[in-house]
């Protein structure tokens, strides 16, 4: 799975895209669709949307359609709060006419038509697809556009014509350091749906769990998993819950490498001598799977044959990154089959090892999804590599006839902001340089929520929102790409996805309310308000910079637990005083906004310390919040300074911004995120008192 570093055959379909037209005032609902289509054309006025609204099925139909309308009813219903009736209407004079062309694949492949036309003019709403999976995907789409108007709900009056760019949009979810339970990945599967994702990619073994029951080899799950672990019958309901939201679920068992608990259960598969225990830690480790023991191959060509069966979808997932390769140095049986086999170094062996294993997958009906180190010489043509190295390693696999997903940018366990995650497209850098033949080989990309640091309460919060910005980048034109535009649909996306049950947004409080304890309401929004503003470190930092080793033990009640991974009060703060600096700092409505927030922070402080004395889990960001107080006394200053004209002394100056780089170090595993534009202002503060600062 590569997380260290990490920052079918059907080809793409080459498609004409048409150039996404610009908003006018009078396009404005545009702004709510999440991902962007293909085309949009705007008309006047809207469909009233009421108790009264019914659904029809023209063509094609079947249980799954039958099933996806009534969710879509239930959402509608759901998010307007009116009594809309789940049964399909008799009349073709229905609200919405859905109409679908023939049915998709029994199991679902990669390159399906995933196309549809969405039609609302005033009177009525018809909906045209080839398949099932265009069906629901435009399902959404209206969904999304009903909002709540003067005259009561209502969508507008719109065409849209929409298919997606990339025919692999995925989320992958690691189960395995940590559980995560059924009803966990039931809401985020519902969450892909929304933003029209289709392959959920399940991380199901690691060094911390194996987590698949094992009919065939039950010691995996018995010794390897805690009692923590999904039995078969469970994985085939949710491979169901899955497909009826138009999502392909592609198992990944991670070998040679990060398969400790492989070997709790059977130590006769590991190239050292043992004992093995369920990993508690975080990290690469030396156990690794054996590649010269025949063994080995023996029992995973049964299990993989046991998964195959439980797992429908076309591709397997065998992991094959991060070897160390510590334990094949130390086996001296090993190192005489490398000597013999003229395998020169660990890197060969271990592609010996995956081609075995790809023949097996290949011999069980399957094909192989792998991380980037299983693409060697002689790999088959149908192995499709995921990349957390990047487009150029993405680029390279393209070149030499193989199919790829791009993982390299989408780690939402960074803690990126969604626009970082947003600018990074598959097809750039290196990849934009190949070949038409060569670019259809790029099949999309993957989005990746390891799962060192969350657990079943707070992991919505790590993938959501930011998740649906990549969706976009995955979906839309690739000329879609404005972050300020991203950002006003992703707060109303966020919202939305509240309504099918994620957590993303109001996790926060509960676990603030927790470490707070009998907090006074005054101390409680005093400790939400320095929430607001901060952020955990980003990449790996948190695991460098812990106050002792964290392992799968440790508690997740800490503030650096609780708060998003990208705090949108920093980030509105960032856009005001930007917006001050483009008036030259001229702006009364924007400084007195300015002055408003800065005092509050100022003042915040005072409230919060005596909170700090009674709990130790806030007394733990007590200097953030002291940091967060010396920020508001700062701008406030340097906006004095701006708005008299009154020259600021170069000893203050110097000596806030030393503070300010103290302000900006981590505390607590923190970031305090408006520290950066506090700063912009004081460094504006010219000699004459005159707003100096250079336009964002």
């Amino acid at each position: 799975m590569a997380q260290n570093v990490r920052s079918p055959g059907l080809g793409l379909l080459v498609f004409c895209i048409l150039l996404y037209p610009a908003m006018t005032t009078a396009q404005q609902p545009a702004s709510n669709l999440m991902p962007l289509p293909e085309s949009a054309q705007y008309g006047t006025g809207s469909l009233a949307v009421d108790s009264s609204l019914s659904v029809v099925f023209t063509g094609y139909t079947e249980p799954r359609l039958e099933r996806a309308a009534q969710r879509f009813l239930r959402q509608l219903a759901h998010q307007t709060g009116l009594p809309l009736s789940l049964k399909p209407s008799k009349t073709a004079k229905a609200t919405l006419v859905i109409q679908t062309d023939h049915a998709g694949k029994e199991i679902q492949e990669v390159g399906e038509d995933e196309s549809y036309i969405l039609d609302v003019s005033t009177a009525s709403a018809r909906l045209r697809a080839s398949t099932p999976l265009g069906t629901m995907h435009g399902l959404q789409t209206l969904l999304q556009l009903v909002d709540v108007s003067p005259g009561g709900f209502a969508a507008p009056v719109v065409t849209i014509q929409d298919r997606p760019r990339f025919p692999w949009r995925g989320l992958m979810i690691d189960s395995a350091r940590h559980f995560l339970p059924l009803d966990v990945i039931r809401r985020n599967i519902d969450g892909m749906e929304a933003v029209k994702m289709n392959v959920f990619h399940w991380h199901l073994s690691e060094n911390q769990g194996f987590r698949v029951e094992s009919k065939k080899f039950p010691k995996l799950h018995e010794l390897g998993s805690d009692a923590l672990y999904y039995t078969q019958d469970e994985i085939r309901d949710l491979i169901a819950y899955a497909r009826d939201r138009g999502i392909r679920v592609v198992p990944e068992f991670d070998m040679p490498g990060h398969s400790t608990a492989w070997f709790v259960g059977h130590p006769e598969l590991a190239s050292g001598k043992g004992p093995y225990e369920i990993e508690r830690r975080w990290g690469i480790f030396e156990p690794a799977m054996d590649p010269t023991n025949e063994r080995v191959y023996k029992f995973l060509d049964e299990l993989i044959g046991e998964m195959a069966k439980v797992f429908p979808d076309h591709y397997f997932h065998i992991g094959g990154d991060e070897v160390n390769g510590r334990e094949w140095d130390a086996n001296p049986k090993i190192q005489a089959f490398m000597k013999v086999h003229g395998l020169k170094n660990n890197e060969a062996l271990q592609a010996y090892f995956s081609g075995r294993v790809q023949k097996l997958v290949t011999k069980h009906g399957k094909a192989v999804v792998g991380w980037d180190e299983v693409l060697v010489a002689g790999v088959p043509r149908d192995v499709v590599i995921q990349s957390w190295r990047g487009q150029a390693s993405l680029a390279r696999a393209a070149k030499q006839g193989y199919r790829g997903i791009l993982s390299n940018g989408y780690y939402l366990d960074l803690g990126w902001p969604a626009a970082r995650h947003y600018a990074v497209d598959p097809m750039s850098g290196d990849a934009a340089n190949l070949s038409a033949e060569e670019k259809q080989r790029i099949l999309g990309g993957e989005s990746c929520m390891w799962a060192e640091y969350v657990n079943p309460e707070n992991v919505d919060s790590r993938i959501w929102p930011r998740n649906a910005a990549i969706a976009e980048r995955l979906w839309s034109p690739q000329e879609v790409r404005d972050p300020a535009s991203m950002y006003a649909r992703l707060d109303f996306v966020s919202a939305r996805l509240e309504w099918l049950g994620l957590t993303h947004r109001t996790v926060s409080r509960h676990m603030l309310q927790r470490l707070a304890g009998s907090a006074s309401p005054a101390e409680f929004a005093a400790l939400r308000t320095l929430a607001d503003v901060i952020e955990p470190v980003k990449d790996y930092t948190r695991e460098q910079t812990a106050p002792a080793e964290p392992t799968s033990a440790t508690p997740m009640n800490r503030v650096v637990d609780a708060v998003p991974l990208e705090s949108d009060a920093g980030r509105r703060f960032v856009e005001m005083v930007d917006q001050f600096v483009a008036s030259a700092c001229h702006d009364p409505a924007s400084e007195a906004r300015l002055r408003s927030q800065l005092t509050i922070w100022r003042d915040n402080d005072s409230i919060l310390q005596p909170l700090a004395q009674r709990s130790f889990l806030v007394k733990e960001v007590a200097a953030n919040s002291q940091d967060l107080s010396a920020l508001g006394t700062m701008g406030l200053a340097a906006l004095d300074s701006i708005a008299t004209g009154q020259p600021a002394p170069d000893s203050w100056k110097a000596q806030q911004l030393a503070i300010l780089e103290q302000i900006k170090k981590p505390k607590a595993q923190l970031l305090l995120i408006p520290a950066p534009a506090v700063q912009k202002l004081v460094e504006g503060v010219a000699a004459g008192g005159a707003c100096s600062i250079a336009k964002p």
